[in-house]
């Protein structure tokens, strides 16, 4: 592997000090503030300190705001000042460390308060108003950038391009199912400049291996329940555990211990019945979510779960999926959030019909960016 060329010039120096050849790793930078239209992805999964990389950063501009005017002629384009920095967090994922105060910045490891350098935004639109008024403000921290609407990344392409601001975003670009995170991500990814990947420690007790993937689990009478495939996409947990049933745990994990069952089942079985139900053919998927939620061992679901798992002795921990509450209702949302394949008035026919939890699947739906009105009535009749 070729070196770079900052591992060329610290091995150069060592060696000037009288320092053995010795595998030498790069040199932890400060960041460069000089530097302009730099759009920078922090990407890993939960816990690998990628919140923790912006509190440095914000750290070092402490330090950098303290030297002279020749100093700020190099970080400054136009009124933006590239030591200045502000925070953007989402407002799904305000409630993530509620023992901090508003304006923390917080990580696993402690926080660092900003005053008025934080805001909470929903989507794109309201980052170009705080954009607006916050004019010397010349990098950006975008926490968890790929909670928003594909329409952030050319918000800040633009901004970073004709302004010179840099942004940097430590966010998830991989989802529980180890897939691009959503059509955000693949975006921020496309739109880019640099990215800096970190990884952490698969926190599964018997294994210590380095890791990429973040892991969704339920706690259900103390047992680690993966979440199925299917599962909401975007469900906000916290960095403490979760004993309750309907609140996600999440951890890193490597590949043999992120277990994610219910990936053939959604595409052998649920996006078929899907399918049919979108020409009009909703009975075979009003039976299986019947099946899920009442009779779970006559359900397809339970039968390829079963035929996959249950004669493996490292994998039965996978058939733990099934105890997880509100299945049914995570498959409809499936189906219609992120396939497409059902109408909203499919998705409140069924939830009538089926008894189905609203208060679950309408909170589960708007943070999702679907909301729905499910107290609507409609005539299932006419589906």
């Amino acid at each position: 592997m070729a070196q770079s060329t900052t591992e060329l010039q610290t091995q150069t120096f060592l060696k000037s000090l009288g320092f053995p050849a010795l595998m030498v790793h790069d040199a932890q930078e400060h960041f460069d503030f000089t530097r302009s239209g730099r759009r920078i992805l922090v990407i890993g999964p939960m816990g690998s300190g990628k919140t923790e990389f912006s509190s440095r950063v914000w750290r070092d501009s402490k330090v950098a705001l303290k030297k002279s005017d020749t100093v700020a002629a190099l970080t400054t384009t136009g009124e933006a000042d590239r030591r200045r920095i502000f925070f953007i967090r989402s407002m799904l994922d305000k409630g993530r460390f509620p023992d901090y105060p508003d304006d923390a910045l917080a990580f696993r490891g402690g926080f660092e308060r900003l005053g008025d350098s934080i805001a909470h935004i929903s989507n794109s639109f309201e980052l170009e108003e705080v954009l607006e008024k916050t004019p010397r403000a010349g990098t950006w921290i975008i926490d968890e950038a790929s909670f928003y609407d594909e329409r952030i990344a050319y918000v800040v392409s633009n901004a970073s391009k004709s302004r010179g601001l840099n942004f940097i975003f430590p966010t998830l670009i991989l989802n529980f199912r180890k897939d691009i995170f959503n059509h955000t991500a693949r975006l921020l990814l496309e739109t880019a400049t640099e990215i800096i990947p970190l990884t952490a420690y698969c926190e599964h007790k018997d294994c210590i291996v380095d890791s990429l993937y973040t892991y969704r689990y339920y706690s259900v009478d103390g047992e680690e329940c993966p979440a199925l495939y299917f599962d909401p996409l975007i469900i906000v947990g916290g960095d403490t555990h979760k004993d309750n049933p309907l609140e996600p745990n999440y951890c890193t994990r490597c590949d043999k211990h992120h277990y994610l069952p219910g990936k053939e089942y959604t595409y052998l079985n649920l996006k078929p019945l899907g399918e049919k139900a979108a020409t009009g053919q909703i009975e075979p998927l009003l039976e299986e979510l019947y099946n899920i939620k009442n009779d779970l061992t006559a359900s397809q679901l339970y039968q390829q779960l079963q035929k996959r798992y249950d004669h493996e002795e490292d994998q039965r921990i996978n058939m733990n999926a099934l105890k997880v509450p509100l299945i049914a209702e995570r498959a409809l949302m499936f189906l219609f959030a992120e396939q497409n394949l059902l109408t909203e008035d499919q998705l409140i026919a069924i939830t009538e019909k089926l008894d189905l939890n609203r208060d679950y699947l309408s909170r589960t739906l708007a943070n999702n960016r679907r909301p729905v009105n499910l107290d609507q009535k409609v005539m299932w009749d006419l589906l």
